[in-house]
């Protein structure tokens, strides 16, 4: 999507965003999220998290610091949103169930795009999240 586009979008208001961001989700198995200095700080990333995470996609997280943009410049590495959504999960055992609380980042895996040769193993990424979720 274009910036005018997302800019239209963004002018419709908070029920439009999430009207939007739910639809783009539709007929998706897994999220990944490229993790840059800002996106955390973003206001509309836990969002999608979270909805991809209701809906049952894989979750994949990206850093892509150390990639240099069109000016020859990298950006430092960011925070990563995946630590900022907990959710509950409930194991359950013979005799008893066990409920805890986790981050996301726990639960699914971020790589490295420059170290971890993401050109070469993004489709593999992609392809365990979906595994992991059962999709």
């Amino acid at each position: 999507m274009d910036a005018a586009a997302w800019e239209k979008v963004k002018k419709k208001g908070d029920v439009a965003v999430k009207a939007w961001i739910d639809c783009e989700l539709k007929g998706t198995s897994v999220t990944v999220v490229l993790i840059g200095q800002h996106t955390a700080s973003r206001r509309w990333v836990k969002y999608e998290i979270e909805q991809s995470y209701k809906r049952g996609n894989g979750l994949l997280g990206i850093y892509i610091h150390g990639i240099k943009d069109d000016k020859q410049q990298s950006s430092q590495r960011g925070h990563n949103p995946l630590d900022d959504v907990e959710v509950r999960i409930t194991r359950s055992f013979v005799f008893w169930d066990y409920c805890s609380i986790e981050k996301l980042s726990e639960l699914f895996t971020t790589y490295y795009w420059y170290y971890d040769d993401g050109r070469e193993h993004l489709a593999s990424w992609i392809e365990d999240a979906a595994r992991k979720v059962g999709r």
